[in-house]
């Protein structure tokens, strides 16, 4: 892998707009007719979020990250992707590098819904 450079500087304020929490991934259904996409059931405590996420050629078993916790920006418009509602995007690690992606998780467990930052 090549490191990327660094993106450009942003502010304090631009970084505090993004909402990062803790959700447990709960279910994990097929998206008919999708090469890439996964729905997720999270549970980010005080309420359930469905989220799609492309992992079917990332991993052999997405059903393996059932159970876990990960990070999730949560603070995204709406967006409607093969007739399915995502609000909000998995955190992961290495897609944008090139690398086989693997979730941003907490060390230990932590309450759902947990603010990252």
């Amino acid at each position: 892998m090549n490191v990327a450079a660094v993106k450009p500087a942003i502010s304090a304020d631009v970084l505090e707009q993004i909402d990062i929490r803790v959700g447990t991934i709960e279910e994990i259904f097929d998206v008919p007719g999708a090469d890439r996409l996964v729905q997720l059931k999270v549970n980010f405590g005080d309420h359930q979020r469905s989220i799609l996420a492309g992992l079917k050629q990332e991993r052999s078993n997405p059903g393996e990250i059932k159970g876990k916790q990960a990070l999730f920006v949560v603070n995204l418009q709406p967006r409607k992707m093969r007739g399915l509602v995502s609000e909000g995007m998995l955190f992961d690690i290495g897609y944008a590098d090139g690398i086989r992606p693997v979730l941003a998780v907490p060390e230990a467990p932590v309450p759902d819904g947990t603010r990252a930052g």
